[in-house]
C-alpha cells in the first residue's frame, strides 16, 4: 500500500526500455531452458511458496535471436519489473524459443509492448509455433499497463505533475514552491509495464518440444519476460447443479449474463445445489451478490466471467464512480467460488471504486482455483468476517493490491496462491478501525509487486506470515513489511514471520534516499512493541540490507521498535548490511547466519541522537550468529551509522553448505 503513490509505440517507451539494455544477444544460450521458481534454482525455495501446476522458464535463459535486457533494479525501467530483473527484447521478426521441460498443452507468456504515444495502449500479435509448425497467434495488449506520474497515477504520458505541491527526489524540491520552476522530464515515472496472456495450444506436446515466440511488426519492440507451461486437464462437469445455460446465460460473451447467473443463484439456494458455469465466456458488468451459495466453473482455463468498466451516472453510496465485474458478499456466509476466471477492464486507479474481482464480507467461505486479472484488487475484503479460506488462486496484473484483509478479518487463511504484477501490496492485512486477528498467509508466491510490498501487515493481533516466497519488489516497499501506518490499530500479541524466502528484495526509498530491507519494520504512527518473531526466514540476494527497523524522522523521538526476535535465519547476499536500525528500540538475534555481506554487518543509527552512551537501539546476541557479521564490539549499542554506503552486488544465491 502506498499513499503516494493504438499503433506501434514510439520514442517514449523505447527510451525506457534502453535504460536497462546491458547484455549482448543471447543466441548462443543452451538449447534446454532451465526451470526456475522466481528466477531461482527451485532447490533454493523448496517447501516455500505456492505449489502450482505450471513450470516457469525465464526468457533470458532461453535461446533467442533478440537481446537480453538487464539485470537491473532501478525503478521505472523494464528490467527492474521483470522476474529475476532481466528479460529479452525482440525487434519485429525476432524470436525467443523455450524447450518444454515436461508435457504441456497450455502456456502463459509475461510480456511488455509499448504504450501508444498519447497513452491508452496498443495491441500486437505474437506468433507461437511448436517445433516450427502448428502456428497460432496470441494477441498482446498494453491497454492495461503503462501508468505514469504520482499517486494515484495516470494513463497520460504527457501529463504534468499530479501533485506539484509534493516534494520529489528528481529535483530535491517541492516544484510548486521552487523558483525558477524545475523542468521535469516526461513521461514522469513510467511503470507497470508488463501483462500476461494465456493460450491453450489445442493439443498436448512432449518434454523437449520447442515453443517459439516471434514478435510482429505491429509493435516496435516486444519484451518477453517468462513462459509458464502446464498440462491443463479436461473441463470439469457438474451434472447435479443449476447450470446457468438453463437460465439463459450466453456463453459467447456477446450478451449480458448477469441476470441469468442471478436466476441460477436464486434457484440453487432453494434447491441446495451448486451453480455451474460451463465452458464459455460470460459477460458481467456489475457485482454479483453471493450468500449461502456455491458457484463453480469448468476450470479457470475454460470458464471466464468477463466485464467492462461502466461509469456510473451518479456515484454509489460507497463513493464508487465506476462498476465492473465482481463477486461480492454482503455480510455473507457459506460462499464457495471455485474454478473459473474473472477478467476485468480496470485501466486506471480510482481508490473509491469497488471494481475488485472478489469483495465485501464473506464468513465461513472458500475461494479457490480462480484466475483473476485486470481488476483493481483481486480480492478485497471489508470485514468483519471470519473463518474464510483463500486457496490456490492466481491473481495477476492488478492496478492495486492482489489481496487485502481490511478491517476485522479473523481466523482466516490465504494459502497456495500466486500473485504476480500487482500495482500495490501483493498480500496485505490492514487493521483500520478493527483488528485483523489470528489470520495466516501461508505458502503463497508473490512476484514483482510494482509498488509497495510483497506481503504487508498493518497492525493487528497474532497474525502469521509463513512459508511464502516473495521476489522482486520494485519500489517504495519490500518483500515482508510490518508497519504502524495508514491509520491502522497498534499491533497486539505477536506477529510471526516464519520460514519465508525473499529474493532480490529491498527497494530504494525515493523520499529518504535510503535502501530498504527485505524485512522492513516501520514505526510511523505508533511504537511497535507487542512482539515480532522473525524465525527461519531466508533472505537471498537482498538489494540493500536484509532487515531494516525504522521510525520516520519527524517521529523518531516519539516511536520505537522493540521486542523483536530474529532467529534461525539465513542471509545469502546483501548489497549493504545484514541489519539496519534507524529507530530507538531493541532486537534479539540468535542463529542468524550471513555470507556475502556488502557493508558493515550492522548499520546502527538508532534515533540519530549520537550520544556518548551510544545508539538508542540495542542488540542482544543470543549466540550462533555465524559469518562474522555481528562482532562483539558492536554490542550492545555501538554507533555504526552509515546510511548510504556503496552497494556491493553479491554473487547469486547458492545452496547452503
Amino acid at each position: 500500500m502506498s499513499l503516494r503513490h493504438r499503433r506501434a509505440g514510439g520514442v517514449i517507451a523505447t527510451a525506457v526500455l534502453l535504460t536497462g539494455l546491458v547484455a549482448a544477444p543471447a543466441s548462443a544460450a543452451a538449447p534446454s531452458t532451465p526451470v526456475t521458481r522466481a528466477a531461482l534454482d527451485p532447490a533454493l525455495t523448496a517447501g516455500r511458496g505456492a505449489d502450482v501446476p505450471f513450470l516457469e522458464q525465464e526468457a533470458e535463459r532461453a535461446v533467442t535471436s533478440g537481446t537480453v535486457i538487464g539485470p537491473g533494479r532501478d525503478a521505472y525501467t523494464l528490467p527492474a519489473e521483470a522476474s529475476g530483473r532481466s528479460a529479452v527484447s525482440l525487434a519485429p521478426g525476432q524470436w525467443v524459443e523455450f524447450t518444454l521441460p515436461r508435457a504441456a498443452n497450455a502456456i502463459t507468456v509475461r510480456y511488455s509492448i509499448p504504450d501508444a504515444p498519447g497513452g491508452g495502449g496498443i495491441t500486437a500479435p505474437l506468433g507461437v509455433t511448436v517445433n516450427g509448425r502448428d502456428a497460432r497467434t496470441m494477441t498482446l495488449t498494453s491497454e492495461y499497463s503503462w501508468l505514469y506520474n504520482q499517486y494515484p497515477f495516470t494513463n497520460d504520458p504527457g501529463a504534468e505533475l499530479l501533485h506539484p505541491d509534493w516534494w520529489i527526489t528528481e529535483c530535491g524540491c517541492v516544484p510548486a514552491e521552487t523558483t525558477p520552476t524545475p523542468v521535469i522530464s516526461k513521461p514522469f515515472r513510467p511503470s507497470h509495464f508488463y501483462d500476461e496472456q494465456r493460450l491453450l495450444l489445442g493439443r498436448g506436446y512432449q518434454a523437449g518440444d520447442r515453443v517459439r515466440l516471434t514478435a510482429s511488426a505491429a509493435a516496435s519492440w516486444t519484451v518477453i519476460d517468462l513462459l509458464d507451461s502446464e498440462m491443463v486437464g479436461a473441463p470439469r462437469v457438474l451434472l447435479k447443479a443449476a447450470n446457468v445455460l438453463a437460465f439463459g446465460a450466453d456463453p459467447t460473451g456477446r450478451r449480458d449474463a448477469a441476470p441469468a447467473i442471478e436466476r441460477a443463484i436464486r434457484f440453487a439456494r432453494v434447491a441446495r445445489v451448486p451453480v455451474y458455469l460451463p465452458p464459455g465466456t460470460y459477460q458481467v458488468n456489475r457485482h454479483i451478490i453471493v450468500d449461502d451459495v456455491t458457484i463453480e466453473g469448468a476450470g479457470n482455463w475454460y470458464t471466464i466471467v468477463k466485464g467492462r468498466s461502466v461509469a456510473l451516472e451518479t456515484p454509489a453510496p460507497d463513493g464508487s464512480t465506476h462498476t465492473g465485474v465482481g463477486f461480492y458478499g454482503q455480510n455473507s456466509r457459506h460462499v464457495r467460488l471455485a474454478h473459473f476466471a474473472i477478467e476485468g477492464d480496470v485501466r486506471e486507479r480510482i481508490d473509491k471504486d469497488q471494481v475488485n474481482g472478489v469483495g465485501g464480507a464473506m464468513s465461513d467461505s472458500v475461494i479457490e482455483g480462480l484466475h483473476i486479472r485486470h481488476t483493481k484488487v483481486g480480492l478485497w475484503f471489508d470485514g468483519p468476517m471470519t473463518r474464510t479460506r483463500i486457496l490456490g488462486n492466481i491473481i495477476v496484473d492488478q492496478i492495486a493490491d492482489g489481496l487485502n484483509f481490511h478491517i476485522g478479518v479473523t481466523d482466516s487463511v490465504v494459502s497456495n496462491n500466486v500473485v504476480r504484477n500487482s500495482g500495490d501490496d501483493g498480500l496485505a492485512m490492514w487493521s483500520e478501525t478493527a483488528a485483523n486477528a489470528r489470520n495466516t498467509f501461508d505458502r503463497n508466491t508473490v512476484q514483482t509487486p510494482v509498488l509497495a510490498n510483497g506481503i504487508a501487515i498493518y497492525g493487528g493481533t497474532d497474525n502469521t506470515v509463513s512459508r511464502n516466497l516473495i521476489a522482486d519488489p520494485i519500489r517504495e516497499g519490500s518483500a515482508l513489511h510490518a508497519g504502524s501506518r495508514f491509520g491502522a490499530l497498534p499491533f497486539a500479541g505477536v506477529l510471526h514471520f516464519t520460514d519465508n524466502t525473499t529474493v532480490r528484495a529491498g527497494t530504494f526509498e525515493l523520499n529518504w534516499k535510503v535502501g530498504l530491507g527485505a524485512l522492513w519494520i516501520y514505526a510511523l504512527e505508533s511504537s511497535i512493541s507487542s512482539g515480532i518473531s522473525a524465525d527461519g526466514n531466508h533472505f537471498l540476494d537482498s538489494t540493500y540490507n536484509a532487515i531494516m527497523l525504522v521510525s520516520d524522522w519527524p517521529v523518531k523521538d516519539l516511536y520505537s521498535i522493540s521486542n523483536v526476535r530474529v532467529t534461525r535465519t539465513r542471509v545469502d547476499g546483501t548489497g549493504t548490511s545484514v541489519l539496519s536500525a534507524r529507530a530507538a528500540g531493541s532486537v534479539y538475534l540468535s542463529d542468524v547466519d550471513a555470507r556475502n555481506v556488502g557493508a558493515v554487518g550492522v548499520n546502527n543509527c538508532g534515533s540519530f541522537g549520537f550520544t556518548p552512551a551510544g545508539s538508542e537501539f540495542a542488540l542482544t546476541d543470543g549466540g550462533g550468529n555465524d559469518g562474522g557479521w555481528l562482532a562483539a564490539w558492536m554490542l550492545p549499542n555501538t554507533i555504526t551509522c552509515d546510511d548510504r554506503p556503496p552497494v556491493v552486488a553479491p554473487p547469486a544465491p547458492s545452496p547452503w553448505g
